[in-house]
Order: structure tokens, then C-alpha cells, then sequence
């Protein structure tokens, strides 16, 4: 008998372009906070030169991975990444140490506005309805999404932040602990993602079933017993339907 006889009673869940298409909100979000910051330092009239002038954009998404080399240990958490690089870039543009925190703050709150204006595929609510009338249902994010914000959050009891667990996927404590709040066994559970290396791997190490999104159509020749390919979140519930009858036929 192998973990794939047992019948699944738990779903845990990517976010970003599992449940949306992430490149536009990320487009969106990345510009949007960066041009409300240079117009909020613009009017302190600090220096003659902008701060997007002294800071373009390309520098802010260099300062970031420079953070990131520096504090390994944090470089999922994505939003502390962000805060800081403002911060750091801020100071040396000539704000005093308080008001440099004060406005990467306000910029990082503008982040999160933007960041939350998504709108999730048009199967996905009603998917998610269904599916939680049947399974027990968690969310695994390397992302700085808050579920909360989301008319979502409804269907995520369970959501866990792998990069505020300072454990990005593909480390596998963010799997840990969903399943352990979930109170589910890996073999229980199918993990729906969209990364190869983040989402597939991990949960396949785990023993856990895998709905891979091959979101970017790699259609890969060897794809390891226990993982599912689809083309789109929509075609999960005809999956789970299959593998409900061929577990039935079995018993």
C-alpha cells in the first residue's frame, strides 16, 4: 500500500499566481509606492535633487538584494527587505534618522494598498467554496500578501507566511507547521502550487500529493508518481474528483 491510498481530507494552497496573476499587482504595487514616496520627499524640499533622481528604481531593487546578502537570515521577509532598503536609502538622502523611519513606514503602508488590489481568477471563489465543504483548507505564501485584507480570507483559517517564519519555501516548516495546525499527515494532504522548486519539491519530500500549476508550460518528461500537472487552478476540482473515484474503485 503505498501514501497514495489514503483519501485526501486537506488542501493547502500557494497564493501569488496559483490563485492570481501576480506579474500586474506586483508591476502595479512596485511602482506605485515608489512614485508616492519621491512626491512625499519632493515636498520637503530636502535637496534640489530627487530622491528618484538620486534613487532611481533599478537602485531600490539593487539596495534589496544588497539587504538580502547582508541578512540572510531575512531574506523572505520580504517586506522587512523593502522597509529597510527605504530606510537605509532615505538616511543617506539626507532625512533625519526619525523621519527616514517615519517615511519608509508611510511607503510600505502605500505598498500594502497597492499590493492588496488583486483580483483572484473568476473560478476561484466559487472553487473555494466548494472545496471547503469537503477538505480543510490552508494557505502557504512565500509573499507578503496578508489574507486577511483579501475577501479570501473566508476560506483560510490556516495561512502561513513562510518569509515572517524567516523559512521561505522551499524550506520545509512552513509545510510543517500548516499541516500541523491543519492537524492532517503529508499523505493526507495535496499541496497546489505553482513553483517547481518551491512549492512541488518540498511537498513531494514531505510525502504530501502535489496539484503542480505549470503555469509557464514547461510540460516536463518526468514527473514523479504523486505529482499532478494542470494548466490552471480551474481544473482542481476535476482532479480531486478523479482521484476521489479511483480511490473508491480501490476499496
Amino acid at each position: 500500500m503505498t501514501s497514495f491510498s489514503s483519501p485526501l481530507t486537506a488542501l493547502t494552497f500557494d497564493l501569488d499566481d496559483t490563485l492570481w496573476d501576480n506579474h500586474g499587482v506586483m508591476v502595479a504595487t512596485e511602482n506605485g509606492h515608489y512614485d508616492w514616496l519621491d512626491e512625499a520627499i519632493a515636498s520637503l524640499e530636502i535637496q534640489r535633487e530627487r530622491m528618484s533622481e538620486r534613487f532611481p528604481l533599478s537602485a531600490y531593487q539593487e539596495r534589496r538584494q544588497q539587504v538580502a546578502r547582508r541578512e540572510p537570515l531575512r531574506r523572505g521577509d520580504f517586506t522587512w527587505i523593502r522597509q529597510q532598503s527605504l530606510l537605509e536609502m532615505l538616511r543617506e538622502y539626507g532625512l533625519r534618522p526619525q523621519d527616514a523611519e517615519d517615511y519608509a513606514a508611510a511607503a510600505m503602508e502605500q505598498f500594502m494598498i497597492f499590493r492588496h488590489q488583486l483580483t483572484p481568477y473568476p473560478e476561484v471563489e466559487t472553487m473555494l467554496d466548494d472545496l471547503r465543504q469537503h477538505y480543510a483548507l490552508a494557505a502557504i505564501t512565500n509573499g507578503n500578501v496578508q489574507i486577511t485584507r483579501l475577501p479570501l480570507a473566508r476560506h483560510f483559517p490556516i495561512a502561513i507566511a513562510a518569509g515572517e517564519l524567516l523559512a521561505p519555501k522551499p524550506d520545509a516548516r512552513p509545510f510543517l507547521a500548516a499541516l500541523a495546525r491543519l492537524g492532517s499527515t503529508p499523505s493526507q494532504t495535496m499541496h497546489v502550487g505553482d513553483s517547481w522548486r518551491e512549492d512541488v519539491l518540498p511537498a513531494r519530500r514531505l510525502g504530501m500529493r502535489v496539484a503542480w500549476i505549470d503555469k509557464h508550460g514547461e510540460h516536463p518528461s518526468d514527473i514523479p508518481e504523486g505529482v499532478f500537472r494542470l494548466d490552471h487552478i480551474r481544473e482542481l476540482p476535476a482532479l480531486l474528483a478523479r482521484l476521489s473515484l479511483a480511490l473508491g474503485s480501490r476499496s
